[in-house]
This record gives C-alpha cells, structure tokens and sequence, in this order.
C-alpha cells in the first residue's frame, strides 16, 4: 500500500477530504521523523513503536582493493511492531 492508497482508504472510511487526510499523515511522518532525528524514540501503543538502534564502530574490508575502512559508531531507525500487531499479523 502506498502513501496515495492509504490517504484514499482513510478518506473514504472516515468521510474527510483527501486533502486534509494527506496532510494530517505527512504532518504525522514529518513529527515521527524530527523525533528520532532528535535522538527521540516514538512509542504507538498497540501499533508499534519507532526506535534508534545504536550500531558500533567496526572495520570492513574493500575486497575489490584489498583495503580496510572504519565504519564509524552511528545510529539507525527502526520499527518495532506491538505484540498485538505480530500476532494479528500471524
């Protein structure tokens, strides 16, 4: 399902315009977005919940130069999905 899709199934089950549907889940995106780029996790009770992983620092090899690099401690998003969701799922 796309961004478009969705904005059209909320539309139609909830009788607001698509316009104002689609600018209150951008809104939506964007908020979840500033959160975790400030170091924040976002928590959705019965959805799931938006957390930074922490990845260490390690060294990779270049085997087409047979040279190693440092890649360096950084963070990464991820979806963590509530145990309600896993299993509805199932």
């Amino acid at each position: 399902m796309t961004k478009a899709e969705l904005v059209k199934a909320i539309a139609a089950q909830t009788g607001v315009e698509a316009v104002t549907v689609a600018t209150v889940v951008e809104q939506m995106m964007e908020e979840i977005r500033q959160s975790m780029i400030g170091g924040e996790n976002v928590y959705l009770r019965g959805f799931g919940s938006f957390i930074l992983k922490h990845r260490a620092q390690k060294v990779a090899r270049n085997i087409a130069k047979n040279t190693s690099i440092t890649i360096p401690a950084h963070n990464i998003p991820a979806f963590k999905p509530s145990k309600e969701f896993m299993d509805k799922v199932k």
